[in-house]
This record gives C-alpha cells, sequence and structure tokens, in this order.
C-alpha cells in the first residue's frame, strides 16, 4: 500500500510538472512539446522502477519497421503503454476519445501534439470524416499512428475480440501494420492496486504486410499478439 502511494503521488506529481514546465511550448514547435511526451514516458518508467521495483523488457526490437510507412496496434492493460510506448516509437499519433480533449492543460497538449480524437459508439458529423483524416495525417507525417485495437483497458486475462475499425484503418491506409503485445496489466491493473517485484514485457512481433483481406488482417493481428501475450503471464 505505501509503494502504491509513493508511486502515485510522485508519478502523477511529475506528470503535472512536466505539463506546467512545457506549457510555453504551446507556443513553439510541435516537436518541442513531442519531447515533453517522452519525458512522461521515460519517468513512467523510472517510477515503476523506482517504487515498485518493476523491470521492463523490450523483445524484438529487430523487429520494428525501418524505412516504411507503418501504424502500430499494441494491446492495452494499463495506463503504461500510452506514455512508455512514447519512448520506443517515433512520437506515434494517438487515437484518443473526443472527451480526453477537452480536459485543461492535458488536453491541450494532446491537441498540440496530433492526436485525433472520435465519439464511441456515436455517427457523428466529426467521425464520417475520421478515417479520412487518419490517412491525411499518416500520408504528411513521418510519426506513426497507434491503435488499441482492444478499444479500451482490459484485465490481463481477458481476451475480448479485436474492433473492427481496425481493419478498416489498416484497409485506409495501405502500409504495414506493427503488433505490439504488453502485459502491464499484471503490474498496473485497471482499477485495482499495482504489483511490485514483476516484469513488464514489450514484446514487438514481426508486421504484418499490407494487402490482406480486413477479415484475414484482424484475425492475423488478435492471434499474433493474443498467442504472444499467453506466452507472457
Amino acid at each position: 500500500m505505501i509503494r502504491n502511494s509513493l508511486f502515485s503521488i510522485f508519478f502523477f506529481s511529475g506528470i503535472i510538472i512536466i505539463s506546467l514546465i512545457f506549457l510555453p511550448a504551446f507556443f513553439l514547435p510541435q516537436k518541442i512539446v513531442l519531447f515533453g511526451g517522452k519525458l512522461m514516458g521515460l519517468w513512467a518508467g523510472f517510477c515503476l522502477k523506482v517504487f515498485l521495483s518493476t523491470k521492463i523488457l523490450i523483445k524484438g526490437s529487430d523487429n520494428i519497421v525501418k524505412n516504411d510507412k507503418f501504424f502500430i496496434a499494441s494491446s492495452h492493460q494499463s495506463m503504461f503503454e500510452t506514455f512508455y510506448l512514447q519512448t520506443i516509437f517515433n512520437s506515434p499519433v494517438f487515437i484518443l476519445k473526443k472527451e480526453l480533449i477537452l480536459i485543461p492543460i492535458f488536453g491541450w497538449y494532446l491537441k498540440k501534439i496530433g492526436s485525433i480524437s472520435i465519439r464511441r459508439n456515436k455517427i457523428t458529423k466529426d467521425n464520417l470524416g475520421f478515417f479520412e483524416d487518419v490517412s491525411k495525417l499518416v500520408i504528411n507525417s513521418k510519426r506513426p499512428l497507434i491503435i488499441f485495437p482492444q478499444g479500451t483497458r482490459v484485465l490481463p486475462n481477458e481476451r475480448p475480440p479485436f474492433k473492427k475499425g481496425a481493419a478498416r484503418i489498416y484497409e485506409e491506409l495501405k502500409i504495414k501494420c506493427q503488433p505490439v503485445a504488453i502485459n502491464s496489466g499484471h503490474v498496473w491493473p485497471k482499477a485495482s492496486l499495482k504489483k511490485t517485484h514483476k516484469t513488464i514485457t514489450i514484446s514487438i512481433l514481426k508486421p504484418i504486410s499490407a494487402g490482406l483481406s480486413k477479415e484475414k488482417f484482424i484475425n492475423t493481428l488478435e492471434n499474433d499478439i493474443y498467442s504472444e501475450l499467453d506466452l507472457l503471464d
């Protein structure tokens, strides 16, 4: 309990401090704010190691796509991946729910770094142009898009079917997909106390080539990520 409290106090205090330090960067080039995002990722890793005695292991770095456009599809068990993946990949672009953009300061940061927002389970004028916006961003940027095909944070033992929107994005972009399996829920589970003396493994899997049917892609992606998570559990 004490370790959990110390982690929460130092982690969230650090995130707030970094956000405040980088406030002037909202009027400067985007790359400066993106550097602040990487600092948040490094801070998350530091707090996990110091206060929860967590080891962070990265597997499959050689599988990272080089010299080609790609998007990342990652499992989602905790807040960890939203912060830490910024330290591994080149400032990924996040797709997130519209409500997060409305949070003072934090929402401004998300908007400044080019995050794409969407209203879940609603058909709106903004949502109708969502896939077109995603396509334009990927074409005009060197940053990879990142999606969480499970749609929300899940418990380590949960295996919900992947959302069909992931296949739609794959079809729209016509680029490689970089699957990533992360077992962070064993350390930082949603709505529960964090665990100590555990290992978070980030497993970067072999990319899935463009050109598959939507059904084949989503089945391959789901099987690759869940098979790897079964090995990590």
